[in-house]
């Protein structure tokens, strides 16, 4: 039992299980959720097919920011190399489906499993030998670029040039294909996303989410009341690849197509990280709302760059104007917004 006060010389005796004790915050949350993807599992209905694709990859992208805000916002180790597990999920997915006719669902759990498992390997040989910091985030980068270079020159995995997953003449929900334009190639991202925000919601509010940040601001603190850091730390980068490398799955069944680059890149990397960055790392709907500017933000780029109005008819044919922009934008979010645009809104209204 505990006793609160809610009036002057008025104690009133509560059980702790009392609701008024419990914290409802995840429960406003699954609810924001449950509204959000009601109303995004509609769009399919209202839009065409070159949007739908923009809307698609927007939703890649979310599913990405949302992986690696659990490892580096929550967990305080900022990755530079999660093409490495989105990649492992792409290869995956091809070389299981082209080589053996496995089907799709199947593949996106073994690519999340391996990934899971490089992830925790990786992280354990950097934080076992006190990579930390901008070291850590370097040698994340350092062993994906290990994994861009094995893919090139294996032969098993078609070297430079990559998969191609057969396209078949009807729909299958085994091999996870239908005609151009079906909903379901916009539902099936928005379910994995969905998955990966209740994980969250439900790490963020759960014993070892609690740890994980406590972990995060202060490891040698945490260590000293006696909270297993490594643990809390693979579990915590675990989760964070294996949703990584559902998006990679879903990419190549989405495209048909992957590649080293497209898989193992640095560009990828970067797709994982700004749509945080921007909207807000270490919250929960950051990834989110980051993902949402810079999908349609780079095929507004590229549309710049396919035709652009006269007075802009110098940036025709120009590369690399969407780091350009990215870095730019990135640079307005770090000056004036520093916890991302989702982050600073929150805490204004809160105050």
């Amino acid at each position: 039992m505990t006793a609160l006060t809610d009036r002057p010389g008025r104690p009133t005796t509560v059980a702790t299980d009392d609701p008024r004790l419990r914290d409802r915050s995840a429960a406003r949350s699954y609810t924001v959720l449950a509204v959000l993807v009601a109303v995004l599992a509609v769009l399919p209905f209202f839009l065409d097919d070159q949007t739908e694709t923009v809307a698609v990859r927007t939703l890649i992208f979310a599913i990405m920011a949302v992986g690696w805000n659990l490892m580096s916002g929550y967990g305080g180790m900022f990755s530079f190399g999660h093409a490495a597990f989105f990649g492992i999920g792409a290869y995956t997915g091809a070389y299981l489906l082209v080589e053996h006719g496995v089907s799709p669902w199947i593949s996106m759990v073994v690519g999340a499993v391996i990934s899971a498992a490089a992830g925790c390997l990786i992280a354990f040989l950097c934080l076992r030998y006190k990579l930390a910091g901008s070291y850590f985030a370097l040698a994340t980068f350092a062993f994906a670029m290990v994994f861009l270079l094995s893919v090139q020159n294996l032969d098993v995995l078609h070297r430079t040039e990559g998969f191609n997953v057969p396209i078949l003449s009807e729909d299958s929900w085994t091999m996870m294909q239908w005609k151009a334009g079906s909903p379901l190639y916009f539902w099936i991202p928005l379910g994995i996303l969905a998955v990966g925000l209740i994980g969250t919601i439900a790490f963020v509010h759960s014993r070892t989410g609690q740890y994980a940040q406590a972990v995060r601001d202060d490891e040698v603190a945490a260590a000293s009341l006696g909270i297993p850091v490594m643990r809390v730390r693979l579990i915590t980068v675990a989760a964070s690849c294996a949703l990584t490398s559902l998006a990679g799955s879903f990419y190549t069944q989405y495209y048909f197509f992957v590649g080293p680059e497209q898989a193992f890149g640095s560009a990828v990397s970067v797709n994982a990280i700004m749509p945080a960055v921007i909207g807000g790392i270490g919250t929960i709907w950051g990834p989110l709302v980051g993902a949402l500017i810079v999908g349609p933000l780079s095929e507004w780029i590229a549309d710049i760059l396919r035709e652009p109005p006269g007075f802009l008819s110098f940036l025709e044919g120009l590369s690399g104007l969407d780091v350009a922009v990215y870095a730019t934008l990135l640079i307005l979010i770090v000056l004036f917004m520093p916890k991302g645009i989702y982050g600073t809104l929150r805490d204004r209204f809160r105050s």
